[in-house]
C-alpha cells in the first residue's frame, strides 16, 4: 500500500493543519497528498503550509472553473468567488458557431485564471490579457498558452496593441478593490504572500476600477461588455463609474459565492 494512501498519514497531516487554524484541513490534506510525489516532498509541503504560505503557492496550482491554474509564489491566488465573474463573461461572449471568434480582454489578469477559463468555456476566442506585475505576467503566459492567448506587461491598457481599440467583445477586470486601510485586516495568507498591487484599491477601494471603467468604451466593440468584480457594499459606486462612462449597467450577484459583478454594455 502506498504511503500516501495511509489513513494514519492523512490523519497526521490533518492534525498539523488544524493545529495552525486551517479551517478546511481535510480538503487541504487531500490536495497535499495528491500533489506530493515523495514522503520528503510531502513533509516539506506541509511545513510550508504550516508556516503560513497559501496552499496554492505550496502546491503550485489552484482549482478554478474546473481547471488547474498554475500559481507561482508571490502571485495573486484566484478566488472561488471570481468563478462567478468568469461564468458571467462566458455567457455574454458565446456566439453563433458561424460567427467570428470573440475578442476577450482580461485586465489585472494575475495568474490568467479568468482568461484561461473563458478560453476553455468558449473554445474559439481571441484572448488578450495584461497585468502590471512581472511575476503574474510570467505565470499568466503559461496558463493561457494553450488558447494562444497573448499577455502584456504594464499598467492597464498601456501595453495593449492599438489594433485592439474598438474590437473587444468582453472585457473582464478583477481589479483590486480592497481599501488601503483595510489591507491590514486581510488574512495573513493574502497580506503577507500576495503582491499589494493586486489587493490595494486605493482610499475607497475603487481607484483602479474607475481607471478601467473610464477608458473601457474606447476599447469595447459596439455592444461589447465590461465586467468588474466588486463587493456588494461598493457596487453602487462602481455603478456610478460605469454610468459616467456611458455604459448601460446592471448588477448580478451570487449568494453562494458571496460574489458581486457589475456589467456594463457599450450602446
Amino acid at each position: 500500500m502506498s504511503v500516501f494512501s495511509s489513513s494514519l498519514l492523512r490523519s497526521a497531516v490533518v492534525t498539523r493543519l488544524r493545529a495552525v487554524g486551517c479551517v478546511f484541513a481535510e480538503d487541504e490534506a487531500r490536495v497535499l497528498l495528491s500533489t506530493a510525489r515523495t514522503p520528503a516532498e510531502l513533509a516539506a509541503m506541509v511545513d510550508r503550509r504550516v508556516a503560513g504560505l497559501p496552499l496554492e503557492h505550496v502546491v503550485g496550482w489552484a482549482e478554478f472553473c474546473d481547471l488547474r491554474i498554475a500559481v507561482d509564489p508571490g502571485v495573486f491566488v484566484p478566488r472561488r468567488r471570481t468563478e462567478f465573474l468568469a461564468r458571467q463573461a462566458a455567457g455574454l461572449a458565446r456566439r453563433d458557431p458561424a460567427a467570428p471568434e470573440a475578442v476577450v480582454l482580461d485586465l489585472c489578469c494575475g495568474s490568467g485564471a479568468v482568461g484561461a477559463a473563458l478560453a476553455a468555456a468558449l473554445g474559439r476566442v481571441e484572448l488578450h490579457a495584461a497585468d502590471i506585475d512581472p511575476a503574474a505576467v510570467r505565470c499568466a503566459r503559461r496558463n493561457v498558452a494553450a488558447a494562444g492567448g497573448r499577455v502584456y506587461e504594464g499598467d492597464l491598457y498601456g501595453p495593449l496593441p492599438a489594433t485592439l481599440r474598438g474590437r473587444v467583445d468582453v472585457l473582464v477586470a478583477n481589479a483590486p478593490y480592497v481599501p488601503t486601510e483595510a489591507i491590514g485586516l486581510l488574512p495573513p495568507e493574502a497580506r503577507d504572500h500576495e503582491p499589494q498591487v493586486a489587493l490595494d484599491g486605493g482610499a475607497d477601494g475603487l481607484a483602479v476600477q474607475r481607471r478601467v471603467t473610464e477608458a473601457a468604451p474606447g476599447w469595447l466593440a459596439p455592444g461589447g461588455h465590461l465586467l468588474i468584480e466588486t463587493s456588494e457594499r461598493q457596487a453602487p459606486r462602481t455603478i456610478e463609474a460605469f454610468t459616467r462612462s456611458g455604459l448601460t449597467t446592471r448588477v448580478v450577484s451570487c449568494d453562494e459565492l458571496d460574489a458581486t459583478v457589475v456589467i456594463g454594455t457599450r450602446p
